[in-house]
Parts: structure tokens; C-alpha cells; sequence
């Protein structure tokens, strides 16, 4: 948003997290963005406090970007934290006011919220709550923001006031080089987020058992997967083979989504997302049992995995696939070694008892067997000469189909990828 233009007040409880950022520093892994904080944060357009008081004091609109983790036990999402905004802001709010939410919540929560944000807000009606869904991608989160390729605005239309006219000029330049601003109502804005996530999370596990097909029909489901996505009713992004979908947003909200459903009575409408987290979770179980059939056994086998970011170009390690497999295969006996270019911290912070390697090198060094799980572009560009000397074994399995088979093979590898013969 300083980006953009504007002047932005971020408000938030973890006082260390604060203090990173007023020092320029993220407290994640994001590519160009620490560039872009400390830009603004230098220029004085982005600041931070931990004062809800400074924020309706100042603020013209108020943006909700807080999380909405998958409950303890349930499917349902935690709306806590969205809840705990609007219960703090909204008695401070003296004067109108437009929230804006940009969190993923089950839909009718922005309604609930607008009720709840107007009964405790000393300006009532002048309160407004609309949705703006984010459809951010980590890894390129900077240019989703700054070029994204749609933008839409729910309003409340049984309460009609300044909403939308205050999100046009927040996103004026935006609109103004063409992107798609769509307007519609709280319920539909809400939907959008939650069905696309649906909606790619079904491509990936489709692509996925698509794979296994192919595996015991000795077919390749790289070409399989470039001939169908030249229909352009299909495409062929998000029909990449591999161990499966994983971080913080794609599990939890096609649960999330699936439980809302059956809370209004539409459950057997979603209910093919049951199989689509099905076959996800699955892929891991594949893997893992992949490599103890390439090893005979798993007792006393050295492993090297290769990335434990859910993706590439992040540090985020939340339902990781790559760091799963790790862990259950280390369970079976193994001696796992894991790298990953960003996550290492992060890794450790929930894989503790993992081993760890500070190179791609350091970790194939004695490995019986080499995993490749996040597609890292170094992994990708990794070449047989280097770890010739290093392994044990010479034996990679690709869990991201990113490798040349041709290439490893010539040089003596035995190479297995997912749905490759």
C-alpha cells in the first residue's frame, strides 16, 4: 500500500515482530520485499505500531490481514483473530469508518462481522465492513500486490454507504492501468478466494492420480500433462506431478471450505474435496514408501532431502510436504539430512531432531538415496557430476519432476521421478 502511494500505519501485538520491521527487517522470506519495506519504511510512508488506538485515530480505511489457521481438531477455520480485530478497533471508532477484510474466512462471517463492528463502534452505522479476498502467491507476493490480476470488493448491500468509492481511490492507479475491479456482495467476495483455492487444489490432486495411472502403465506424465494443458479450457499451470500441495493455504482452506459447507447444508456439494485432500495426503505416504522400496529398507538408510519449504522462492515450512516425508521416513529408521536454500530455521523450529546440512553438497555426502522436494531452482540446475563423489548410492528420486532424466542417467544415476517411466 506505501507502494501504491499511500501513507500506512501497520498495527500489530508481537512487539518483536514490530521492532524487525521498523528496522527494515522481515520476519519472513520473501523475494523483494525486504527492498520495498525498507524503501517506504525510509521515506516515512510505513510505519508501525502496536496501537489500536493510533490506528482509529488516523486511519481513513483499516485493513484486516490477519490469519485464519485451521482449528485444533476441526476443519473449521479460526476466526479469532478476525474477531479480535473488530472487537478492539470498533470501540474506538468514533466517527464513520470503512473495515476492510482481506483475511480467507468461511463465508458470512463479513456480515457477522459488520453486525458485530456497528452494535460496538460509538459511530454505528457509520461503521461499514467490506471484503477484498487477497490472492497473493508466496513467492510472488510483490508483484501479485503491485500488478495483480484482478482485484474484488464485496459491499454490504443491505447497508449501502462509502465503501466502495473509498476502495476505488485506495486502488485508483491500479484500476487506472487496467486491472479488474469487480464488485459484488460480502457472500460472493468471500466465495471467490475459497473457490479458487478449491479449484487449483483440484487440479493438483487430479494431475496427481493422473501420475499414479501413469505409473503402472509405464506412461510419462510430463507429456501427458503438456498435451492436455494446450487446450485452453484446461491450461497447464497447476497440472505438475509431484508429492502434493502443501503451506498455509491450500490445505486448511479447502477443509475450512468443505466445513462450512455442511454448517449450511450443503455438504454433499463439496463433498469430492474429501478426496481431493485424500489423494494430497497420499503423495506423501507414496513417497515415503518409494524410497524404502528403492532401499530394501529404511534401518540405517541415509537420506538427503533436498528442500523443506512447501514451495520455492519461501521459507515457509507450514504442512510441508518436503519436511512430512522427512520426518516419517527418519521414523523408519533412517538417518535423514535435509537442506533447503530459505527454511532452514524454520525447519528446525518444528523438525528439531532432524539433521540438518548448511549445502546441497553437505547433505548427499554418504546418502544412499537423494530426494529432491521443494524445486528449488539450484536443485533443478543441480548436475550428477557434482554429488558423483559425494554419495554412497547413486539414486535420485524426484518428487517434483524438475530434473532432466536423460541427464542423470547418462551419468549413471538410477533416477526415479512421479508418473515418469
Amino acid at each position: 500500500m506505501a507502494e501504491l502511494g499511500h501513507d500506512v500505519l501497520g498495527i500489530d501485538v508481537d512487539a518483536s515482530k514490530l521492532s524487525k520491521l521498523e528496522a527494515g527487517d522481515l520476519p519472513f522470506y520473501e523475494p523483494g520485499l525486504e527492498e520495498v519495506l525498507r524503501r517506504n519504511v525510509a521515506s516515512g510512508k510505513l510505519r508501525f505500531s502496536s496501537s489500536y488506538d493510533d490506528a482509529a485515530s488516523w486511519a481513513d480505511v483499516h485493513f484486516i490481514g490477519v490469519g485464519t489457521p485451521q482449528k485444533k481438531g476441526e476443519h473449521a477455520a479460526d476466526l479469532q483473530y478476525v474477531h479480535g480485530v473488530v472487537d478492539r478497533l470498533a470501540p474506538l471508532l468514533v466517527e464513520s469508518a470503512v473495515i476492510v477484510g482481506k483475511s480467507t474466512v468461511p463465508v458470512g462471517t463479513a456480515h457477522e462481522l459488520g453486525v458485530r463492528a456497528r452494535a460496538l463502534s460509538p459511530a454505528g452505522t457509520a461503521v461499514e465492513v467490506a471484503w477484498n479476498p487477497e490472492f497473493l502467491r508466496e513467492g510472488f507476493a510483490v508483484q501479485d500486490t503491485l500488478r495483480p490480476d484482478r482485484l474484488v470488493l464485496g459491499l454490504d448491500v443491505e447497508n449501502p454507504g462509502v465503501a466502495e468509492s473509498v476502495v476505488r481511490n485506495v486502488y485508483s492507479s491500479l484500476i487506472e492501468d487496467g486491472i479488474p475491479f469487480i464488485v459484488t456482495d460480502l457472500a460472493t467476495a468471500e466465495l471467490v478466494k475459497v473457490s479458487a483455492n478449491a479449484f487449483l487444489a483440484t487440479k493438483i490432486s487430479f494431475i496427481n492420480a493422473i501420475s499414479e495411472l501413469c505409473d503402472v502403465a509405464g506412461a510419462d506424465v510430463t507429456v501427458l500433462a503438456d498435451a492436455i494443458g494446450i487446450d485452453e479450457r484446461i491450461g497447464r499451470k497447476f497440472l505438475n506431478a509431484g508429492v502434493g500441495f502443501g503451506g498455509g493455504c491450500l490445505p486448511k482452506d479447502i477443509r475450512a471450505f468443505m466445513a462450512r459447507a455442511g454448517e449450511l447444508g450443503a455438504d454433499k456439494a463439496l463433498a469430492f474435496l474429501r478426496e481431493v485432500d485424500n489423494i494430497n495426503m497420499g503423495r506423501r505416504t507414496r513417497m515415503v514408501e518409494l524410497v524404502r522400496k528403492e532401499c530394501g529398507s529404511l534401518v540405517g538408510a541415509r537420506v538427503a532431502v533436498l528442500g523443506a519449504a512447501f514451495k520455492p522462492n519461501s521459507d515457509d515450512v507450514r504442512d510441508s510436504p518436503a519436511l512430512n516425508i522427512a520426518g516419517q521416513i527418519q521414523l523408519q529408521g533412517a538417518t535423514v539430512t535435509v537442506y533447503d536454500p530459505k527454511a532452514m530455521e524454520n525447519s528446525r523450529a518444528i523438525f528439531p531432531t532432524l539433521d540438518y546440512a548448511t549445502s546441497a553438497r553437505e547433505a548427499c555426502s554418504g546418502a544412499d538415496v537423494v530426494l529432491v522436494l521443494t524445486e528449488w531452482k539450484e536443485f533443478a540446475e543441480l548436475r550428477p557430476s557434482i554429488l558423483d563423489p559425494l554419495v554412497r548410492r547413486k539414486l535420485i528420486i524426484d518428487g517434483r519432476n524438475c530434473l532432466d532424466p536423460s541427464v542423470w542417467r547418462s551419468c549413471g544415476w538410477q533416477y526415479r521421478g512421479m508418473g515418469r517411466p
